[in-house]
């Protein structure tokens, strides 16, 4: 990825002409993508929802961690929002870096087309079960989603097999994704290039400051919000985070919070966590926690129309956020989840061309690592909030052991 931003970069500069030429490798990339949104989506979300739904079987802490990841995901989500609208990491790239035309452009942000709620309502029920998937719509999978998911919590035992087939599908689906993401180097040449060449050197340098707002907002939510939450459970989080500093080494050389999840989870009963508690609450926290995701893709779609010069006022940036609170969801902890999770949003909200997300191939996989590194942190606080609500997390215990250091089990 390293070496083919790079590259890219280069000849857009060396060659414009040239550069042009490779729009569509970024642009099949993206068709690519979007080809998996809906099925993957639905499957994410179904699972998840009937997860919730034994959740709250178990009684007070399947209830206290869906308040704990609710607040939290909200709390990131507005965080970026006032963040990108404060730095405005996007603001004075003329013209428009879109890879759609001028005419398109100015369609997508005509004030007319806006929709109001009743359309907007109207418009999320499809009229068909399978006519949601063959639209693209990604709110109507949404509601869909939605309503299989509580539908087969609410079936138990009867619905198991079909959420064991939803989850192995869902399975599949990523393993398709990350076949796709074996041609992001690729697609990120194609569109640095083209952006480059198009649109000059400061089209990357709006990106580059984009990463970097991106990892700065991650840590002030880490040492300020998270650091607040681990103050009053008596814990620091720098230690906290020094505790987990290889599994921390993991999701950083991987961008995936996943390859480190058996390792959080014997780290947090080392803490004095109780098994029940991490086995419910980590897991579950992979796909309704996802702080440092949620971080991103307001910042991103924010970032996306202030790039594209696309109205945005208070009212949308609104609509987003709402949107957001419930795709952000259904946002995977691996690598291109938070990319995929933002197209399908755009795609939903119809503010902003789809296509537009092509700006953000060359650093997105740089601002992965932040994402990923940030919803491992918040997982792991997220348990030991919950243990301390439940009264059973040993403060002390788990003070003495973050000042002894992790167990070697090597």
């Amino acid at each position: 990825m390293l070496v083919a931003v790079a590259l890219g970069a280069a000849v857009g500069f060396v060659s414009p002409a040239l550069a042009v030429r490779f729009e569509p490798l970024g642009l099949i990339f993206i068709k690519l993508v979007k080809m998996v949104i809906a099925p993957l989506v639905f499957a994410t979300v179904v699972v998840g929802i009937a997860g919730m739904g034994d959740m709250r079987k178990v009684g007070r802490v399947g209830v206290k961690a869906l308040i704990w990841f609710e607040g939290m995901t909200t709390l990131a989500l507005v965080i970026g929002l006032v963040v990108v609208n404060l730095v405005k990491p996007g603001s004075g790239v003329t013209p428009p870096p879109s890879t759609v035309g001028t005419a398109d452009l100015a369609k997508v942000a005509d004030p007319s087309k806006a929709r109001g709620f009743v359309d907007f309502v109207m418009g999320a029920v499809p009229e068909t079960f399978v006519g949601a998937f063959s639209s693209g719509d990604m709110l109507q999978v949404l509601v869909i989603a939605v309503l299989c998911g509580f539908s087969l919590a609410r079936l138990g035992e009867r619905g198991h097999l079909l959420l064991e087939l939803t989850e192995r599908g869902s399975e599949a689906l990523f393993d398709i994704v990350a076949l796709i993401m074996r041609l992001a180097p690729l697609g990120a040449f194609g569109a640095m290039a083209f952006t480059v060449g198009r649109y000059g050197v400061e089209s990357l340098a709006s990106m580059v400051w984009l990463m970097l707002c991106v990892y700065a907002t991650c840590l002030l939510f880490v040492l300020v919000v998270l650091g607040l939450a681990m103050r009053a459970l008596g814990l620091s989080i720098v230690a906290f985070i020094a505790y987990i500093r290889h599994e921390l080494l993991v999701v950083l050389g991987t961008s995936s919070s996943e390859a480190a999840l058996p390792n959080l989870m014997a780290r947090l009963e080392e803490l004095g966590c109780p098994r029940s508690v991490v086995g419910l609450v980590v897991p579950t926290g992979y796909s309704f926690n996802l702080d440092g995701t949620s971080i991103y893709l307001t910042m991103a779609a924010v970032f996306l129309a202030q790039a594209t010069n696309t109205p945005l006022p208070l009212q949308d940036q609104m609509f987003l956020l709402l949107v957001l609170m419930l795709t952000s969801k259904g946002a995977a902890a691996v690598t291109g989840g938070g990319f995929i999770t933002l197209a399908a949003t755009l795609n939903a909200t119809q503010t902003l061309p789809v296509s537009s997300i092509t700006m953000l191939l060359g650093v997105d996989r740089f601002m992965s690592e932040a994402r990923a590194l940030t919803n491992f942190v918040g997982n792991g606080v997220a348990a030991l909030v919950v243990s301390h609500w439940e009264g059973e997390l040993d403060v002390d215990r788990a003070r003495n052991a973050l000042a002894a250091g992790p167990i070697d089990r090597a």
